[in-house]
């Protein structure tokens, strides 16, 4: 369409529309006393996942290089699992889990 042709259509104009009688005229004076009392409720889900996004940002970066590493004496077979670390490990890890669930 050619911007020129645009120039002979009518116009829009917008207009407020404002309540003819009292009843609509209270109403909408207690909608705006409402919203200047917004407010915010968070659930306790939200609480939760926030305290556990900010447990985790405070938590080290992953090493990539020792990652690497393991990966590789994994691969090679020099990788030795020691039984009893790898039994604690797991068993602070759940605790850590009960732990973290508890606090929220």
């Amino acid at each position: 369409m050619d911007i020129k042709q645009l120039q002979n259509q009518p116009r829009v104009n917008s207009t407020t529309v404002t309540p003819s009688n009292s009843k609509a005229a209270e109403k909408t004076d207690t909608t705006t006393v409402a919203n200047n009392d917004d407010s915010v409720v968070v659930s306790a889900q939200a609480q939760q996942l926030q305290g556990m996004q900010n447990k985790i940002a405070s938590m080290p970066d992953m090493d990539m290089q020792k990652i690497a590493e393991i990966k590789l004496a994994i691969s090679e077979g020099r990788y030795k699992v020691d039984p009893e670390k790898l039994a604690n490990n797991i068993a602070q890890f759940e605790s850590d889990m009960v732990d973290l669930d508890q606090e929220s």
